[in-house]
């Protein structure tokens, strides 16, 4: 006698908690794709054990029909696949119907990406910041205070927006980094890889400013932006809500600015100006090309400016 359909849903359930550990959130989560699957069964009048590869696609096609997003699609379809595979595996079930249906395309999501415009409105408020002492990390944990946090925050954006860093990278860089003569940093990325990143003149002059002001205070030592927490060095937290100041004082949408924004401005810049995707892999650290592809709505863009500005027949008049 085969067992009811919730009685299955429960089962599966109770495996994911005592096997697998998963947390409460988790479960709820699956018992609510669950249902909705078994709710689309029980109105066809099939059995969790009677299901067929038909049945999973036509399911899938009903949620996109009721207008779901395909990152819940999908979510539901992996709920729906380990269902599946639990009956087989537990003799609920001859087959498992599931494992050659394919989840919904989900549209790569285009990278937040601020104007030319935006980084010098940006720059100049942290120049000037930088020059007439205003800064707005305060003096506990983090350090900093009175000039030095200008200096500091005008130091991070300009090696963000010059190199295009993580931030993970940029707040642990040392401060052998802002002493070297070098035209380029060294940085150590995912998996210990290193890479070369050319510096700018700017990004070296503001280095430089900073690092002349932290050694005024005597703060000489491993970082290049120490802070008196766990880590040794600023925190990307921290980094991100002064950086969300500056932003509000540039005239800028504090949702639109992040850490992680700079770093794609950095990208899309380079290739708005002819830069080899290659070559922007290779900056920022990409172990694989695809990626970096996420930038490509960049090329393809300059592609069109190109031959609607260069091409000879481009301002042809038809006749």
């Amino acid at each position: 006698m085969s067992l009811a359909p919730p009685r299955l849903a429960n089962l599966f359930l109770d495996m994911l908690a005592a096997e697998r550990g998963a947390a409460p959130n988790t479960l709820a989560a699956y018992r609510r794709d669950l249902e909705d699957y078994l709710a689309y069964l029980g109105e066809i009048g099939l059995a969790p054990g009677e299901v067929r590869p038909a049945t999973v696609r036509a399911f899938l096609a009903s949620l996109a029909e009721r207008g779901l997003k395909a990152s819940s699609a999908a979510r539901r379809l992996s709920a729906v696949r380990q269902f599946h595979k639990f009956l087989y595996a537990e003799g609920h079930a001859g087959s498992d119907p599931s494992a050659a249906a394919s989840g919904p395309k989900r549209a790569r999501a285009v990278p937040k990406v601020l104007s030319t415009g935006d980084i010098d409105r940006l720059l100049a408020v942290a120049r000037e910041r930088a020059e007439s002492g205003d800064g707005e990390a305060g003096s506990g944990k983090e350090g900093g205070g009175g000039s030095l946090a200008g200096k500091r925050m005008l130091c991070l954006l300009e090696l963000l927006y010059a190199t295009g860093l993580r931030v993970s990278e940029l707040v642990s860089l040392p401060q052998a980094a802002a002493r070297s003569r070098d035209r380029f940093l060294v940085v150590r990325g995912k998996g210990g890889k290193e890479r070369l990143v050319p510096l700018t003149e700017a990004a070296r002059r503001a280095a430089a400013l900073y690092l002349g002001a932290l050694e005024a205070r005597g703060q000489a030592g491993r970082w290049l932006f120490p802070s008196d927490g766990a880590q040794g060095h600023l925190t990307r937290q921290v980094f991100a809500r002064e950086l969300k100041a500056v932003a509000g004082a540039a005239g800028l949408r504090a949702d639109k600015i992040s850490p992680h924004v700079l770093r794609h401005a950095f990208a899309s810049h380079l290739l708005q100006n002819g830069a080899d995707l290659r070559v922007v892999q290779e900056l920022l650290g990409h172990s694989d090309i695809a990626t970096t592809q996420i930038y490509t709505h960049v090329l393809d863009e300059r592609l069109k400016g190109m031959v609607r500005d260069l091409h000879p027949l481009s301002d042809t008049e038809p006749s």
